[in-house]
């Protein structure tokens, strides 16, 4: 060690010792000040350039604006710092503690941070350009609008880290721990995060255009608006995802498990889909022009025991842009408040006991008539739903045998026997649930404020995917002013429409 060096390194534990501890604006470059105590000390603004303080205790100490550029500070305690505004560029801060420490706008350009303890640090605003964070853990530390653009971050772990409106174009974050990050609005422009784990992450509004995620880990993410753009999902796992109105434009997503995912509003064009998951994935709000698709897997584990085949680009996009199945239940009357309770207590119980019809109607009030939406994926569950729906009506009986008579004629239909047996297998286990709720609905009723809503005349409409629509029952006085109830008038057409309308259903083989 230099005399010049030990005379400033003497000079300042001399001042410590004796309780000094406000070293403002000091100049201690190229000092050797490793393993040195300065806890609790005032370094505002000193300057100290390629000085060594590796292994030194520097918590609880205010480095702000301080110029700590090329400095060796490996396995110093920087714990509960404050560096705000400070320069650490190309400084090496390998296996460092910044526990908590502050370290907004300041400047890490190509600094190596390779096992940091970073954990509540909080890093807003701050430069880490092409800075080395291999394995750092970063626990809930805000990276908020930093800029880590070409960052290495391969095997960090920053679960529950704020990384909102951050720059990570180009960074590596493969292998990375990032499950229940905030990503809204981050720029991941070309970053490679291969194998990383972002479950329960929010990326809604995020750009990932041309970003490598193949083997990704985001189950449950919230991926609302973000951009996919020319993406590499290969074998990614977007289960339980919102994808709502998301960019998936020319995105890879070969064998990429998207099991129960929200994509409505997504655009999928010229995306490739081949060997994707797709079981309780919605088919249809979605853009899906010039899709490359040869087969996806429907089967509900995923394990490809169902798997849908496509002869032709027009096959697949007609399979992508599914149109739901509806039951609609136009009620001849205004819906009341009592009324209203009633139908969603109805409904609840009914749902209980028949899954598919989970989701609650879509209701329009009009001035004289309110009108009922139940909307289905699968095309099997129009007729068990529509004889559940009507339950609460006193038309029920007269639209259930309707129905009923239709279920009847189903094996004379010219139709796969496949097809055939969904239908009666559904319509089976609507019928044989129909005494207990029967008994259900009554003691719903009878609870419930008197209302006439549940006596006046109802048409029951059922609309295919394929667009053909079948009148299961419409009351004679349906659109007379509610007059006295009389048995239905209405004939149900058992020839062609019937037929028409058992044809247009889609299935999926």
């Amino acid at each position: 060690m230099e005399a010049e060096e030990l005379l400033k390194r003497f000079a300042i534990v001399k001042r410590y010792t004796e309780g000094d501890r406000d070293f403002t604006g000091i100049n201690l470059n190229e000092a050797n000040l490793s393993r040195i105590n300065l806890s609790q000390s005032i370094l505002r603004r000193a300057s100290l350039f390629i000085t060594n303080i590796s292994g030194a205790n520097l918590s609880d100490a205010d480095l702000t604006e301080a110029n700590l550029n090329v400095a060796r500070l490996s396995s110093t305690n920087l714990s509960r710092a404050i560096l705000n505004g400070a320069n650490l560029n190309v400084a090496n801060l390998v296996r460092a503690d910044l526990t908590a420490a502050q370290l907004i706008g300041a400047s890490l350009i190509r600094g190596e941070l390779v096992r940091c303890e970073l954990s509540k640090t909080n890093f807003s605003g701050a430069n880490l350009t092409e800075a080395d964070l291999r394995e750092v853990k970063l626990t809930e530390a805000n990276l908020c609008g930093a800029n880590l653009s070409g960052a290495n971050l391969r095997g960090a772990s920053a679960a529950s880290a704020n990384f909102q409106e951050a720059n990570l174009h180009g960074a590596d974050l493969t292998k990375a721990e990032l499950n229940g990050v905030n990503l809204i609005d981050a720029d991941l422009r070309q970053a490679c995060l291969q194998r990383v784990n972002l479950s329960g992450a929010n990326l809604s509004g995020a750009n990932l255009k041309w970003a490598n995620l193949s083997g990704a880990n985001l189950n449950g993410a919230d991926l609302i608006d973000t951009k996919f753009n020319g993406a590499n999902l290969n074998g990614a796992d977007l289960r339980n995802t919102n994808l709502a109105n998301a960019n998936l434009v020319h995105a890879d997503l070969t064998e990429t498990n998207l099991i129960n995912a929200d994509w409505v509003g997504a655009d999928l064009t010229g995306a490739i889909l081949t060997g994707a998951k797709l079981y309780l994935v919605p088919r249809f709000g979605i853009i899906a022009d010039n899709i490359s698709c040869e087969w996806v897997d429907i089967s509900s584990a995923g394990d490809l025991t169902q798997i849908q085949q496509f002869n032709s680009p027009s096959e697949s996009r007609k399979f992508l842009n599914h149109t739901p199945g509806l039951v609609r239940i136009v009620v001849d009357a205004v819906l009341d408040y009592s009324a209203n309770i009633t139908l969603a207590t109805a409904y609840s119980e009914i749902a209980r006991h028949y899954r598919a019809m989970n989701f609650p109607p879509n209701i329009e009030v009009g001035y004289r008539r309110t009108t009922l939406t139940f909307r289905f994926e699968s095309d099997e569950h129009l007729l068990p739903a529509a004889f559940l729906a009507i339950l609460p009506f006193k038309d029920a009986v007269e639209t259930q045998i309707n129905i009923m008579v239709i279920g009847k004629n189903i094996e004379s239909q010219n139709m796969d026997e496949k097809r055939m047996l969904q239908l009666r297998k559904a319509l089976s286990t609507a019928t044989n649930k129909l005494n207990e709720l029967i008994n259900l609905v009554y003691n719903i009723s009878q609870v419930s404020q008197p209302t006439k809503f549940f006596e006046s005349p109802t048409q029951t409409i059922l609309i295919s995917s394929g667009q053909e629509s079948l009148m299961v029952n419409s009351h004679g006085n349906f659109g007379k002013g509610g007059a006295n109830h009389q048995p239905s008038k209405f004939c149900l057409p058992l020839g062609q429409k019937v037929v028409d309308f058992l044809a247009s259903f889609d299935y999926v083989e």
